[in-house]
């Protein structure tokens, strides 16, 4: 199978050039644009799912709801219906956009658009991407930020969240 060719972005989200995953994983910091789509169910908890230990990326830990790459020519919220139904099966929920900021590891620079949406219904977890998934009380996610169990970028996401007000996306639920 080829190698995922990804596009590359400004600051703003302009495409302006394209390179291959493992270039984009290596250290080289080329910015390239990701989903982050946050599930809520109607209690206000949120889903997260484990990592594969094969993943490229921190694997074995938790992460957002969905998590993926944008394709070549692809808009952000059909990336983020996509890969809600290549991960966990889904196709009837209705992404919902939050904002959009850079996400900078040792590894990578991505620009990551979130999204959240409340779904109560069943989930058919991709075991090739995901080892587990589970929905987590809020308080439970506070208290284990900052010990090594959830990747940087779902960290990163959820102050992000929370300093922009996570109460006003769970007023919607």
């Amino acid at each position: 199978m080829p190698e995922e060719i990804f596009p590359l972005v400004d600051e703003t989200g302009n495409i302006i050039g394209q390179a291959p995953r493992s270039v984009c994983h290596d250290g080289s910091k080329l910015l390239h644009p990701v989903i982050h789509l946050h599930i809520f169910n109607s209690e206000g908890d949120l889903y997260l799912q484990k990592r594969s230990p094969t993943k490229d990326v921190q694997p074995n830990k938790w992460d957002s709801s969905v998590a993926g790459h944008i394709d070549l020519d692809e808009m952000p919220y059909m990336a983020a219906w996509r890969e809600a139904r290549e991960e966990l099966g889904l196709s009837d929920i209705e992404p919902i956009f939050i904002t959009k900021y850079i996400i900078e590891t040792e590894k990578e620079r991505e620009l990551s658009y979130c999204f959240y949406t409340i779904y109560n219904g069943d989930f058919i977890l991709n075991r090739e991407e995901l080892s587990d998934g589970r929905f987590w009380k809020i308080e439970e996610i506070q208290s284990n930020l900052g010990k090594d169990i959830f990747t940087t970028n779902f960290e990163l996401d959820f102050i992000k969240f929370l300093n922009k007000g996570l109460s006003g996306i769970s007023s919607d639920i």
